[in-house]
């Protein structure tokens, strides 16, 4: 028996990787079941879901899309019409792929399909990542066949959509059972060095890239190996001098943070809730940098949720900016017993069966929905 799913969501790695995610899990659910599946994700080819969905293996179909102004204005009409003709092209997707249902992740190019799967009564499965919904998803949720949670004590805030399920963030598998020992093994990283791994998100941080930047090649870091990735959208100039720091390594994007998260002695991370998932599953000894302009501030929420129970430490963008996450770095890195409480925290916090609450959901909501 095969079941069909199409699966939107993009814009950044916090909308991609849930996605990706699901669809693992729903295409190892039919293989241990006999079954087969097909996934077919809707995105724009030209945004980051158009470059890792396909290197996943997973079939890909580019819509158009543009994200509405919070305000009227002028764009906003262009927003519109690019939206319904996105709209148009998923009517024509769906009936040609004929999907069982259409789960989202949210982002602004999430919309042209939710809205076709609607209008042709095929169920809408939602993610929500953030204890604070994003707009996509907060917005299309109303009648959706099942709506799955991040965070728990939601009910409230989709109460429109027919069944909320708190399921967990959903990681990539090869994200568990990660020793810092194998992944440094598998990175060819000497066991013995100090490394810190950055990483702002897939946009980039220009706050955490300029304290890298300006500090690598500190005496005080001269034996400290440091590899950034400074994102699709890196704000800051990458000068001969600092391509020449012979301890930094710089990346655009890096597809398997997992390897370096559990194989750094300290990675300095945001804190959107796909990155505290990632944290505990790979139990990485974290400082959280909260990105201050989140909506509702949901990123400060996120990262004490973890520091609260020792799972990582909490620094402020401002702290980082004014030079106070200097000394924080270097006194978590000359105390590996701090790093090995940190890490065994975070494992502790990780929820290792979201897997089972995302397909245990989405096969019950699409039982009620034949």
């Amino acid at each position: 028996m095969e079941k069909i799913y199409m699966i939107t969501g993009g814009g950044t790695s916090g909308h991609i990787n849930p996605a990706l995610a699901i669809a693992d899990l729903l295409k190892e659910e039919a293989e241990k079941n006999g079954d087969t599946c097909r996934i077919v994700f809707t995105g724009k080819k030209t945004g980051l879901e158009g470059e890792l969905v396909p290197k996943a293996g997973y079939e890909f179909r580019d819509v158009e899309a543009l994200p509405m102004p919070y305000k009227p204005t002028p764009s906003a009409i262009k927003a519109v019409s690019a939206n319904m003709r996105g709209k148009k092209q998923c009517l024509a997707l769906i009936d040609e792929i004929r999907p069982d249902c259409v789960i989202s992740t949210g982002g602004y190019v999430s919309a042209p399909l939710i809205m076709a799967a609607k209008k042709k009564n095929i169920p809408v499965m939602v993610h929500e990542a953030n204890a604070f919904p994003g707009r996509a998803n907060k917005l299309f949720a109303k009648g959706c066949a099942l709506v799955m949670t991040g965070f728990p004590g939601q009910e409230t805030i989709f109460s429109k959509a027919k069944r909320v399920v708190y399921t967990g963030n959903p990681v990539r598998s090869n994200m568990f059972g990660r020793t810092k020992e194998g992944s440094r093994k598998e990175l060819g990283i000497d066991p013995e060095s100090k490394l810190v791994f950055v990483m702002g998100g897939s946009l980039g941080s220009a706050t955490l890239t300029n304290f890298v930047f300006g500090n690598a090649g500190k005496t005080a870091f001269k034996d400290v190996h440091f590899v950034i990735s400074v994102g699709k959208h890196n704000s800051v100039e990458i000068t001969d001098e600092v391509r020449n720091i012979p301890n930094l390594e710089i990346r655009e994007y890096i597809d398997r943070p997992d390897l370096y998260m559990s194989a750094a002695d300290c990675s300095i991370l945001r804190a959107g809730a796909v990155t505290c998932a990632e944290i505990t599953a790979t139990g990485a000894c974290a400082i959280m940098v909260p990105y201050p302009y989140a909506a509702h501030d949901h990123q400060s929420y996120n990262a004490n949720s973890l520091a609260g129970k020792g799972a990582g430490i909490v620094v402020s963008d401002d702290d980082v900016k004014a030079g106070r996450l200097e000394s924080v770095l270097t006194d978590l890195l000359n105390d590996p017993g701090r790093q090995d409480a940190i890490r065994k925290a975070s494992l502790g916090l990780a929820i290792t069966d979201t897997g089972s609450r995302i397909t245990d959901a989405i096969r019950s909501a699409l039982g009620n929905n034949p």
